[in-house]
């Protein structure tokens, strides 16, 4: 972590607060301290803010506000961003249907760590994950606090097509296809939820920040949230990570 914030120009209208060069949860938790400071001040000028594992990139109107004025301005509320208290995250359960046709490559992640199967699901499902950040497709979490027993390369060929819902590994992470796209990643389940829904009030279910949790369901399962799902009776489990406690919430 840097000892001073980094602000970088991104083009002619954009500044990125750059906190630190690796991924962690300290750094992170920095990020969206100074996220949540600006949309509280309302800084006049910006458009959006973009959030990602070590930095903030602010999206500005230069003809609203000059660069060095609103970097002054960024400048004085990251001096108190250490006081400002986060709300506790929650924690979003997400049913997943292991191996088979929905996990295709689990076989290849169990062989890679001299595991089998079921251990890769075991471990996989028995973690909670941070939500580092949101991007490549719209909703697509990227995830922290994999265990490094499950970790697998990329594939040396990506997919043109993965199913959206689908649930990979590459590297030391994991992940959620929300929509169809190209991709590289282990394939080693698939959920139901949908994570981007245009129709939905809140189109991207997750939020970075909070924590999301993998529960191994069988097919019969799979098909019952699935239905559930359409005809909008489906009920997400969703928990406070501080306390562990459970609520059932509909989004």
């Amino acid at each position: 972590m840097y000892e001073k914030a980094k602000y970088l120009v991104s083009g002619d209208s954009a500044i990125t607060i750059e906190f630190g060069n690796i991924i962690s949860e300290e750094i992170n938790k920095k990020v969206r301290a100074m996220t949540s400071a600006v949309e509280v001040k309302k800084v006049y000028g910006i458009k959006e803010l973009v959030p990602t594992y070590r930095s903030l990139m602010i999206h500005y109107d230069p003809l609203k506000v000059d660069f060095y004025e609103l970097v002054n301005t960024l400048r004085k509320i990251e001096e108190n961003i250490d006081s400002i208290e986060l709300s506790a995250p929650d924690v979003i359960e997400i049913p997943t249907l292991y191996g088979g046709d929905c996990g295709p490559d689990i076989e290849n992640v169990a062989r890679y760590n001299n595991i089998t199967v079921e251990k890769v699901v075991e471990i996989h499902a028995s973690k909670e994950y941070l939500i580092f950040m949101l991007g490549f497709t719209p909703g697509f979490p990227y995830l922290g606090g994999m265990d490094t027993r499950i970790a697998a390369p990329r594939l040396q060929t990506p997919r043109t097509r993965i199913p959206g819902g689908s649930v990979g590994i590459a590297g030391e992470q994991t992940g959620i296809y929300p929509v169809s796209s190209p991709g590289g990643w282990q394939l080693i389940g698939s959920t139901p939820i949908k994570l981007f829904d245009p129709h939905r009030e809140n189109p991207i279910l997750l939020k970075s920040g909070n924590y999301i949790k993998f529960k191994s369901i069988n097919e019969k399962e799979y098909e019952k949230v699935k239905q559930q799902l359409d005809n909008g009776t489906y009920e997400y489990m969703i928990y406070s990570k501080e306390d562990g406690g459970d609520e059932r919430g509909a989004i």
